[in-house]
């Protein structure tokens, strides 16, 4: 990663970047979806919401006040899940890197910051989606997310400790 690029814990007020972060992972083939998308589908509102009272955390990398990617981590209830949740228990990872910032081994210091954050804090296992195509999928194989067996269609794949 680069040495000019830091990494601070994801606060709560932060909607607006985890609305441009959702939408481009919406988005990381091509335009698919908008903004209003975002913002008025239930299916993707739910990920600009960090909530620390039920567990949410994430960090975001910035250089300067800009920030140009954010790992956040979710526990999403059964009657609004994400397209990863597999429990109520077992909270749902998304990552987004800046256009302009990947293939410098951004991504991968944020989903490691998670895993260490998810180990400290004695989480049993994470999980996300990610599209068959979706270049991040290697990256997730690399660090040790593996496929759920009967959710592969979905793209779900969970990393535990």
């Amino acid at each position: 990663m680069c040495n000019d690029v830091a990494l601070r814990e994801l606060v709560a007020t932060e909607r607006a970047l985890l609305a441009t972060a959702t939408l481009g992972n919406l988005n990381w083939c091509g335009q698919r979806f908008s903004t209003i998308d975002v913002s008025v589908r239930p299916e993707f509102s739910h990920y600009t919401i960090l909530d620390p009272r039920r567990g949410d955390f994430g960090w975001v990398a910035e250089t300067g006040a800009e920030a140009v990617g954010v790992v956040w981590v979710q526990y999403l209830p059964p009657d609004d899940p994400g397209y990863g949740f597999l429990a109520e228990d077992t909270p749902e990872v998304s990552l987004w890197v800046r256009d302009d910032w990947r293939g410098r081994g951004l991504g991968r210091t944020l989903i490691r910051r998670v895993q260490e954050d998810a180990r400290a804090r004695q989480v049993p296992r994470i999980s996300l989606s990610v599209e068959t195509d979706n270049y991040a999928k290697k990256l997730y194989r690399t660090e040790g997310f593996v496929d759920v067996p009967g959710r592969e269609t979905d793209g779900v794949m969970a990393w535990s400790p």
